[in-house]
């Protein structure tokens, strides 16, 4: 990986700190339903307010389009940032001028601004220079602590970084160098589980990882192309299949190269896609024409389980089965708890991410026990794809 500065790097003390954090968190009713994303940048929230720095974030929520939209303020984040971190956050109506600047020069050293939206000018996902250079003006340096958004090219996550100094914040050092040890530099043997609906979501991720790990894991509806392609029949199972040569390519190109591909044996299969329906554990020899694969099979995980005791690596992203609909979530939570306590004995470095990959390992209560589960859906995505990302290139020195 390329060398990037970090906040070890700078004395901040009396400067105005230029964040860009990702405060698209889930709302109801005003409220903020997750702090999962205020958690993670808190450290370096902290840490620079410590050290005597103003901190001024930026952030984007939802999507404006260029627009101002009242009901995609940052206004009402500003008070969940003041809540989590248990001080004063002060707040913006502009992200740049006069509105933002005054703002800013009124804090003291120490204290916190949230600015406005930056999706609220249309420069900010045209990646535009002038804009970046609005933003520039507010500031004495520049710290990129949204590893979720750094895949866009926009003006606060790229083009900043050719105005100011740049610097990654704790929460994106942590994220990359996760990452490295998951797939740059990792112990082996390593394993990747990917899992979905969909293979055509996934092809780079897929045709990339077959060339960096030992075993691939093929899980969720993406299984059901693969054993389509090798002529199974899956039934009334969710199957692209139209993509029967790409997955035997796959697999072929996989077996040429040495990278073991684990498909199940066995599933469970109902004729009902919802909680509770009856169901059965078969070979997925055996489904029956109105059937659906709807989860990994008992012996299938017990296999994935034995063959994760052997690896020194976990690469997770995308669950098992359709984890959300009890009973189907079996295969998924029981591969997870075995990572989990692989993990806690210093046996395996476990890294997931995700969005549906977090969500079902929040509801295995396993999310403690893993090495480092990313927030980041696309970027992280993206990265495991192996693709350069934007915001994160625009740290390299």
């Amino acid at each position: 990986m390329p060398a990037y500065r970090t906040l070890d790097a700078i004395d901040v003390d009396g400067k105005i700190a230029l964040i860009r954090v990702d405060l698209n968190v889930p709302m109801q009713n005003g409220k903020v339903t997750d702090f999962t994303r205020i958690e993670r940048v808190a450290p370096t929230i902290r840490e620079l307010t410590e050290k005597g720095a103003t901190v001024a974030l930026l952030s984007h929520f939802g999507r404006p389009k260029g627009h101002v939209n009242p009901e995609m303020s940052l206004e009402p984040i500003a008070k969940a940032v003041a809540e989590y971190l248990g001080i004063s956050v002060g707040f913006a109506s502009e992200c740049t001028g006069d509105i933002a600047k005054e703002a800013i020069n009124a804090a003291g050293k120490g204290e916190v601004i949230l600015l406005e939206n930056v999706r609220f000018n249309s420069g900010e996902e045209k990646n535009d220079p002038e804009f970046a250079k609005q933003l520039a003006a507010l500031g004495d340096f520049y710290v990129n602590d949204a590893f979720s958004c750094s895949h866009r090219a926009h003006a606060s996550t790229e083009a900043i970084a050719r105005e100011l100094a740049a610097y990654a914040g704790r929460n994106m050092e942590a994220e990359l160098s996760a990452l490295s040890a998951a797939l740059e530099s990792p112990a082996r043997p390593v394993m990747a589980i990917v899992g979905g609906a969909k293979i055509s979501s996934k092809l780079d991720l897929l045709f990339n990882l077959i060339e960096k790990v030992d075993c691939l894991v093929i899980g969720g509806g993406m299984a059901n192309t693969f054993l389509n392609a090798k002529g199974i029949n899956v039934g009334a199972s969710l199957c692209e299949h139209d993509l029967a040569d790409t997955a035997n390519e796959i697999l072929s190109k996989a077996a040429k190269i040495g990278c073991d591909v684990l498909l199940p044996d066995d599933a469970v299969m109902a004729k009902e896609f919802k909680a509770n329906a009856q169901n059965r554990a078969a070979s997925v020899d055996d489904v029956a024409a109105d059937e659906m694969i709807l989860d990994t099979g008992p012996k299938s995980a017990e296999i994935l389980k034995s063959k994760l005791a052997t690896c020194k690596t976990l690469v997770w992203n995308g669950p098992l089965g359709a984890f959300e609909i009890e009973p189907f979530g079996t295969g998924t939570f029981s591969v997870a708890k075995e990572a989990e306590r692989l993990t806690k004995d210093n046996a395996l470095v476990s890294v997931a991410g995700g969005g549906d990959t977090v969500s079902a390992l929040a509801m295995a209560d396993v999310t403690e026990g893993f090495t480092y589960i990313s927030t980041a859906g696309g970027a992280f995505l993206e990265w495991m794809e192996g693709k350069e990302l934007p915001g994160v290139k625009a740290l390299n020195v």
